[in-house]
């Protein structure tokens, strides 16, 4: 028999030697549940993960239905604990009905392909999320991508297919530099010309809105005619999972066409149970939406103040400029070594090529916490 002489995963290799070079390596970094390290990277916004009602609804929904969902939403996977979240999350956040399934990212996939098509078009923003994109490509869609944030853009690309299906989708609030999206504009050009919008309310949800409700509750549009919604159970929830959330025969059209909810495993009870006990608290303590913007715009204001180039956060992100790649590693490090976890995001992961440090704000931070956060990324960031 003939001998192989190449390595089929040499390629692996010479991949990660350029990842290397660009200083791109990403690496695994294991936490300890007692961490002492002050955090805003994480999208805890409400600071609700350790929440002791939240982690007893986890803990009490594991002992009751298991570890796992046991199966498919369609076979087995679908308890009375996750028709219940649906029902909740529908109605707090304005909806008809809503579908959960295993993450945010597999409801912005479900949504996007189930809701686009060969015969359509998708409009989609050029700043949004990675599994918006991913999606589109799946769903073998036209696909139109336009300049962030512009309806005008938006409008015209509608205008230039008058005959087609359309489905244009955004993120309510950008996860790099925490800007929101023009929602009534964008809806109002969707109106014009016959086509849905599909919102990502990912950084909306538990921040934006009526004691939280989203994005497009702030927007007026929760539950409007031709609007569907994402989100993640994952963010201001604590937990883990996602949502869409629209009129029925939306949701029920992905029931039935959506492959990461037919083909996935149904989200573990106690993600389910946590996801609930969540929003129990969000309605009994609907001041945690405002307190998370507060701490967002103060963090803002001072690093502003001492000179830094910081986006105006419009929810619980703050984007702070680095000058360099490099310089946005070293300012990362230097924060982690003084006592604060921040994110550090860098070509190609930003499109427009700036490097930056990225803070989230938590409703839970206490103004001391604050202080301590700002003071150290003042005294960390790059000189010259």
């Amino acid at each position: 028999m003939p001998q192989a002489t190449q390595d089929p995963f040499g390629w692996i290799d010479d991949e990660a030697r350029r990842r290397e070079r660009a200083g791109l390596v990403r690496t695994l970094r294991p936490r300890t549940a007692d961490s002492p390290l002050l955090d805003l990277a994480s999208n805890d916004y409400l600071g609700l993960t350790r929440r002791p009602e939240v982690t007893a609804g986890a803990a009490d929904a594991a002992r009751r239905w298991g570890a796992g969902a046991t199966g498919s939403r369609l076979v087995t996977g679908t308890t009375a604990l996750h028709a219940e979240l649906e029902r909740e999350l529908a109605a707090f956040c304005g909806f008809e009905a809503a579908l959960v399934l295993s993450s945010g990212y597999a409801a912005n996939l479900a949504a996007v392909t189930a809701l686009g098509g060969r015969d359509a078009l998708v409009v989609s923003d050029a700043g949004n999320h990675a599994s918006i994109v991913d999606g589109c490509r799946l769903a073998r869609a036209e696909t139109a991508v336009v300049p962030h944030a512009d309806p005008d853009a938006v409008r015209k690309t509608l205008g230039a297919h008058p005959d087609r299906r359309a489905l244009v989708v955004t993120d309510s609030v950008f996860s790099v530099d925490g800007d929101a999206a023009p929602l009534p504009a964008l809806a109002a050009a969707c109106r014009e010309h016959g086509a849905a919008l599909l919102v990502d309310d990912a950084h909306g949800l538990g921040v934006l809105g009526d004691g939280g409700r989203g994005a497009l509750d702030a927007a007026g549009l929760a539950g409007a005619t031709g609007v569907v919604a994402t989100l993640t159970l994952s963010k201001s929830l604590g937990s883990q999972g996602g949502a869409v959330l629209g009129p029925a025969r939306v949701i029920e059209h992905l029931v039935n066409t959506a492959r990461t909810f037919i083909f996935d495993t149904g989200l573990a009870p106690a993600a389910a149970g946590g996801a609930l006990a969540a929003l129990g608290v969000l309605r009994r303590e609907p001041e945690l939406a405002g307190r998370a913007r507060e701490v967002a715009a103060v963090l803002h204001r001072r690093l502003t103040d001492a000179g830094l180039t910081a986006a105006r956060p419009d929810a619980a992100v703050v984007s702070v400029q680095a000058p360099s790649p490099e310089a946005a590693l070293r300012w990362a490090a230097d924060c982690r070594t003084a006592g604060l976890v921040v994110g550090c995001f860098r070509p190609p992961s930003v499109p427009d090529g700036i490097s930056r440090i990225r803070l989230t704000a938590r409703a839970d931070l206490t103004a001391r916490q604050v202080d301590t956060a700002a003071a150290t990324i003042i005294a960390s960031a790059p000189r010259g």
